[in-house]
């Protein structure tokens, strides 16, 4: 929810004040004064994002080959809302540097100050572009994203090596926090036992499931009969 929120706030109003400020030098231009100073700040602001981003990239490297995903489908399908907000901000600012020193040099070669402008409206235009992602991405994660199918394959092999698991007919994992889900399933335990002694096997293997550092809880249920299996 946090990471919505910082997604409309600090996107689509950076959004909003850039386009507003390249409008504005459409309208009223006003020729610069010192280009070097132009430069040194694009420069120190591109260094400092870029060591943000590589870091962002290191970050998510392991579990895109884990996944054996490229790197961007990886921070897009991550459920780490703070890595794909840096990721997809550094990136933009990145770009949005390289955007805004092309229009301050066109603005020193030119004379005009047109091209700085246009600029700063692209450069507003590329944040409300990341901004509608982001925001569209975290309310999906908010609304019940499910996990990776590879995940939910490995999960249902690891229920089905349990001793007391004799087959699973329904499992539904859905993220609930970075890199954490809740666990509901229906499965069918060995053996013939009473209704008590049967309820008291399914919550141990609840809180079997549930000790896991990414699982933030497990629901699980008799399976009926009639119910066809999950294949892994």
């Amino acid at each position: 929810m946090w990471s919505l929120l910082a997604a409309l706030g600090l996107f689509v109003a950076g959004a909003a004040v850039s386009v507003t400020h390249g409008v504005q030098e459409l309208l009223n231009p006003e020729p610069a004064t010192d280009f070097l100073v132009g430069y040194v700040v694009l420069a120190l602001s591109f260094l400092l994002e870029g060591i943000s981003f590589l870091r962002s990239v290191r970050q998510a490297r392991p579990a895109a080959a884990l996944l054996e995903r490229d790197l961007i489908e990886q921070v897009m399908a991550t459920s780490d809302p703070t890595l794909r907000a840096v990721f997809a901000e550094d990136a933009a600012a990145l770009l949005g540097l390289v955007i805004a020193a092309v229009g301050l040099g066109a603005h020193q070669v030119t004379g005009s100050s047109v091209p700085d402008a246009v600029g700063s409206i692209l450069v507003g235009l590329l944040l409300a572009a990341i901004a509608s992602y982001l925001i569209d991405r975290n309310r999906e994660f908010l609304l019940g994203e499910e996990a990776d199918p590879r995940i939910r394959s490995a999960v249902i092999r690891a229920l089905l090596q349990e001793p007391e698991v004799a087959r699973v007919t329904y499992l539904r994992l859905e993220f609930v926090g970075p890199r954490t889900v809740s666990v509901v399933g229906d499965v069918d335990l060995t053996g013939d036992e009473t209704e008590s002694h049967v309820a008291v096997r399914l919550r141990a293997l609840e809180a079997k499931i549930a000790a896991s550092p990414v699982v933030a809880g497990a629901v699980l249920s008799l399976s009926a009969p009639d119910e066809p299996s999950l294949a892994p």
